[in-house]
């Protein structure tokens, strides 16, 4: 049976008081960003090669979070199925930005690269394996029409 579920975000930007969007490089990207029934808004903006505000978050920053940690909760919950304990999970996940002269542009790839410390030695090699799992189950990477690598290292704790 398909489930449907509907995810909703709400985005609000006003020009700043003497500003102008007739000319694409003199006003503000910042803008907030809520979700209903969480605790506080984003403050967001483009990002600092767009003329954005580089201390706050853009949506680059955004997706690749999102696909990070849904690699990590769908990693969690095929190593839950698999009787691993895992005692923690760490990415420095990496995106690459494609930006053409037109202006467009897209993600070419995402490299995951989680850290997780295990409890069991001897289930070392199956943690590892299980990032595959996890990249086939997570919303978010079926989502993406760029490559995803996993870099994935396991240690026991």
């Amino acid at each position: 049976m398909i489930q449907n579920h509907t995810f909703k975000a709400k985005v609000n930007w006003t020009i700043n008081e003497g500003g102008s969007t007739r000319n694409p490089r003199n006003f503000s990207r910042n803008h907030s960003v809520t979700i209903a029934n969480k605790a506080a808004l984003l403050q967001m903006s483009a990002a600092k090669p767009f003329r954005g505000d580089d201390t706050l978050y853009n949506p680059e920053d955004l997706l690749l979070s999102a696909l990070a940690s849904c690699h990590m909760m769908s990693y969690l919950y095929v190593c839950a199925q698999n009787n691993i304990e895992v005692l923690s999970y760490t990415d420095t996940a990496e995106g690459d930005l494609e930006v053409k002269t037109t202006g467009s542009g897209s993600f070419k790839r995402v490299r995951l690269k989680p850290i997780v410390t295990i409890k069991d030695t001897t289930q070392k090699t199956l943690a590892l394996s299980l990032h595959e799992k996890a990249n086939s189950l997570c919303f978010i990477a079926n989502s993406c029409n760029f490559p995803i690598s996993h870099e994935a290292l396991v240690f026991v704790g």
